[in-house]
């Protein structure tokens, strides 16, 4: 099955050569080409250019896509997607003025996730979810994060990483599933995090591993949760199953977390509200992608990363949506792309590289997606007639997609 894509106003974030990840300086260019065309084979990326320069095919489809533009499927490095029901009554809390913290202490927050979980059947758990995923990929998401982490025991947790399993099985969304017991602290282990932690590693980690249903395991370290030294415990048992690190860290406080996911080769560190000089200097030469997801920051009303610093010090930048009940209900990417021009002050460009290639990188998929690059997977979305690439974040509340193509197959 070939499928011709011409006529292309401009096919956005083109490579001959791909790239890891893209960094400081560069992260304000993108590559683009103007009245271009798109050829797709089965599931890849089999060409692309200049219509000029268009060879002559026998395409079983093609689609004119005259004043529109092509980019890459954005790629949503951490969401928490799978969850039940939802939190709008502790939204209203925090409108009184209650903090994350405080309503987490009043057993709200993740805790209150859990409850609802723990009450949700596995069916019902993955119908909601589905919900969820079928809403970003018309939304131009064509790669997914999904960390458990609302179960907090052996049964909920295995049932979330069960219902991110079928995700994977029954829909064209590339999907990675982490494992987050480690989200926080049950109400029964209160004041005892450390034998929450033998369990997570004696008990729970080895029946994930026996089912192969994670890719990674992450651990919220930060103030609050959980301590560097039960991190570092944590990091290594799940590296002793073969699961790579990623790290919540620095969202409330300088916690550290950043320090030990680059000790253990993390393959992205998230939040970084609070990031100095050390971390910084910390994260330089390492093969860790500092990821932010500003949706987060915006909903909870909390300081900003330290974007421009991070940048102009050469590192490499991701933005994720964290899609999750209580402090980011949102996946759109798009809008994602939009707080980091708005809130930011990231440029266009440097925020297109860090919802595609940069995340691709965040979720260990840059070969593969991310980019228009020939034998890459054909996940792409089609734009409806826009005048510019700044557009898409400029317009921050227009839905702005034409036609969204996963796998090399038409989806919307």
């Amino acid at each position: 099955m070939i499928t011709l894509i011409k006529n292309i106003k401009q096919l956005i974030q083109t490579e001959k050569t791909p790239v890891k990840w893209v960094a400081g300086a560069d992260m304000a260019k993108i590559n683009t080409i103007e009245n271009a065309y798109l050829l797709i084979e089965n599931e890849l990326i089999l060409d692309f250019g200049k219509m000029i320069d268009l060879p002559k095919i026998n395409a079983d489809k093609i689609i004119d896509a005259s004043g529109k533009m092509v980019f890459p499927s954005y790629c949503d490095s951490h969401t928490h997607l799978v969850y039940a029901g939802s939190r709008e009554i502790e939204y209203s809390d925090k409108i009184k003025g209650l903090s994350y913290e405080e309503i987490a202490k009043r057993g709200g927050g993740i805790l209150n996730s859990a409850k609802l979980l723990a009450e949700t059947s596995e069916d019902e758990l993955y119908n909601q979810s589905l919900a969820r995923i079928n809403e970003i990929i018309k939304q131009g998401t064509g790669a997914v994060e999904i960390k458990s982490g609302y179960g907090l025991n052996v049964n909920s947790e295995l049932k979330m990483l069960r219902v991110i399993k079928r995700l994977k099985e029954t829909t064209n969304i590339e999907i990675k599933a982490t494992f987050l017991g480690a989200h926080a602290i049950p109400a029964e282990y209160k004041g005892r995090q450390t034998e929450y932690v033998d369990m997570l590693i004696n008990e729970m980690l080895p029946l994930v591993a026996s089912e192969n249903l994670a890719d990674y395991i992450d651990v919220f370290c930060d103030k609050g949760f959980f301590t560097v030294e039960n991190t570092d415990r944590l990091l290594m048992a799940g590296m002793k199953y073969g699961l790579r690190p990623k790290i919540h860290a620095n969202e409330l406080d300088y916690s550290g977390g950043i320090q030990v996911g680059v000790k253990y080769n993390a393959l992205s560190v998230d939040h970084l509200e609070f990031t100095g000089d050390d971390e910084i200097k910390t994260l330089l030469n390492s093969e860790t992608m500092p990821t932010l997801l500003p949706g987060a920051a915006f909903f909870l009303g909390m300081v900003d990363p330290p974007v421009r610093k991070m940048i102009d010090a050469g590192l490499p930048i991701a933005l994720a949506s964290d899609f999750n009940p209580g402090s980011s209900p949102s996946g759109n990417m798009k809008m994602i792309m939009s707080f980091g021009t708005i809130k930011l002050k990231m440029l266009p460009e440097e925020v297109i590289n860090a919802v595609t290639i940069n995340t691709a990188y965040a979720m260990g998929l840059e070969k593969t997606h991310g980019s228009i690059a020939k034998g890459k997977i054909a996940n792409i979305f089609i734009t409806k007639r826009i005048p510019t690439y700044e557009f898409m974040p400029y317009a921050y509340g227009s839905n702005l997609i034409d036609k969204v193509f996963l796998k090399g197959k038409e989806v919307l």
